[in-house]
């Protein structure tokens, strides 16, 4: 269980064993992820980028987390994927 500004997350995938909490903490932005279900993190020239993706969603729907990386990641990079815990109180 990992515990970000009192959210709860579940860690799915951690390709190459790159899952660091201390730096999703700090990209971490609650105005901006709090409406996600799902955060994947990928490193590229050593630099984090977090994106979001909902359970129930036509265009940006958890299923398309294997596309995005495929698409828009860099070729090899390392990510990681967690989940919103649920029962999460923070969470509007």
């Amino acid at each position: 269980m990992i515990v970000v500004q009192d959210r709860e997350f579940e860690l799915l995938r951690d390709h190459r064993d790159c899952f660091n909490e201390e730096e999703f903490s700090s990209k971490y932005i609650d105005e901006l992820f709090d409406k996600y279900d799902y955060i994947t993190g990928d490193y590229s020239a050593g630099l984090l980028r977090l994106k979001g993706f909902y359970h129930n969603d036509k265009e940006k729907n958890y299923k398309y987390i294997p596309d995005y990386i495929m698409n828009s990641c860099a070729y090899g990079c390392a990510f990681y994927i967690v989940r919103r815990v649920k029962g999460d109180e923070n969470r509007e």
